[in-house]
């Protein structure tokens, strides 16, 4: 996911994304909130999704260390599902796939070492089995949330285990950033994630498989993604190299879209995105925002295209910024992404930045714990706007400011299922 907040939690790109995601005051000079402007609607719908991210890589928030007990884990992963309840949430988005490693018995890759704290060793107990269960039995879907490309959070491919797919294919993967990707350039590679994640797919009842914002990896100043090889094997016939990245992620997008529908019908595909695809002073279909960075250009993710296309069933940008941000504004970003899917079918699940909500904060709108209730009144004027996703777990847990207390107090009076 997007860390800064969420990235920032993983130290991947910060500076990148500080014109996009710096702190910035709590609205532009001047402007008036936009619950002050408009009818503030009354009731909850009668289905909406109410999600809550679980991250796994770096033990972000579940398990909470490596090495704990089957039980404990188990333990740990069944209090947030609870958790989930008690904040009259109706789904949970589990990742079980943080590094090219498996929170289930794969065929195809070893266990996470973010469960034992060695790759490939057996914690004991099945995860994904459990928590599709455990998720149903409270009422809750269980999106099961694989990264695609992210092989490891360093460089070296002799930590990872012996018979891990990047040490049996050395020519598959990129180093990038001080982290080892796999390389989006390659069909093989493609195929490969591919079968990886449906692998999970055919074992169990997932509700959705949720993808995030990696894809090619956000940018680092100065350093070139080494796909040389690569593109010149499979590139001729593209008039740039962004233009071959881009083919290859929406063949991705497009190949998944369809296997799923055939290994699991029925099984929904979500993607959550960094929100910006593209500025509208470099294309007039983009938003009204100047973020520093954008999907299109910079991840080589054409996610409007997805829409329009209908390859997905639901896309759920990171819109992690206050009503007022002044280069990229949650109240300009979800009325963009509201045309964007309207007529599509696609549903649209506004992603929250809970884990920016704390009293210690630079920004005084996170300080304000009634920052995300208006997020939540504003996106309700929007009909395509079918629900929230909030990041993280541990905040749903903690709620440093009461933000989470505010928004069920104002606007999830019972639980309603998912639309």
């Amino acid at each position: 996911m997007t860390y800064i907040g969420r990235r920032g939690l993983l130290a991947a790109g910060a500076g990148l994304l500080a014109s996009a995601t710096g702190a910035g005051p709590a609205g532009a000079a001047g402007r008036t909130r936009p619950e002050e402007r408009r009818p503030v609607p009354t009731g909850a719908p009668a289905s909406e999704l109410r999600g809550m991210w679980i991250a796994s890589v770096q033990n972000v928030d579940w398990p909470s260390e490596t090495g704990l007990s089957a039980a404990a884990q188990r333990a740990e992963l069944l209090a947030l599902l609870d958790t989930a309840v008690e904040r009259r949430l109706n789904a949970v988005v589990l990742q079980v796939r943080p590094t090219a490693d498996a929170m289930w018995p794969s065929a195809l890759e070893p266990w996470s070492q973010w469960l034992t704290g060695t790759q490939g060793v057996d914690p004991g107990w099945d995860p994904l089995g459990t928590a599709v269960a455990e998720a149903h039995a409270r009422g809750l879907e269980l999106h099961a949330w694989f990264n695609p490309y992210r092989v490891a959070n360093h460089t070296d491919p002799t930590r990872l285990t012996a018979a891990h797919p990047a040490r049996r294919n050395p020519g598959w993967t990129v180093p990038y950033g001080g982290k080892l990707y796999y390389n989006p350039g390659l069909p093989e590679v493609r195929a490969f994630v591919q079968r990886a994640m449906l692998d999970a797919v055919a074992r169990y009842p997932v509700d959705a498989v949720h993808w995030d914002d990696y894809f090619y990896p956000y940018p680092v100043d100065g350093v070139d993604f080494d796909d040389d090889e690569a593109f010149e094997e499979y590139g001729g016939s593209f008039a740039s190299r962004a233009d071959w990245r881009r083919h290859n992620t929406d063949t991705l997008v497009k190949e998944m879209s369809e296997q799923l529908r055939r290994v699991r019908p029925g099984t929904r595909f979500g993607i959550s995105p960094f929100a910006v695809w593209r500025n509208e002073e470099s294309d007039p279909l983009g938003s009204p925002t100047r973020a520093g960075i954008g999907t299109y250009d910079d991840l080589y993710a054409d996610t409007r295209k997805w829409v329009k296309g209908r390859w997905i069933d639901y896309i759920a940008p990171q819109v992690y910024w206050q009503i007022g941000h002044p280069t990229a504004d949650y109240a300009s970003l979800v009325p963009w992404w509201a045309r964007t899917v309207e007529g599509t079918g696609v549903d649209l699940y506004v992603g929250e930045a809970l884990y920016r909500c704390d009293a210690a904060s630079p920004t005084a709108a996170w300080r304000d714990p009634g920052e995300l209730s208006r997020h939540v009144r504003f996106a309700r004027e929007h009909a395509q706007v079918r629900g929230h996703c909030y990041f993280s777990a541990k905040q749903v847990v903690a709620d440093p400011n009461g933000a989470m207390a505010r928004v069920v107090a104002d606007h999830y009076p019972t639980r309603v299922p998912p639309r």
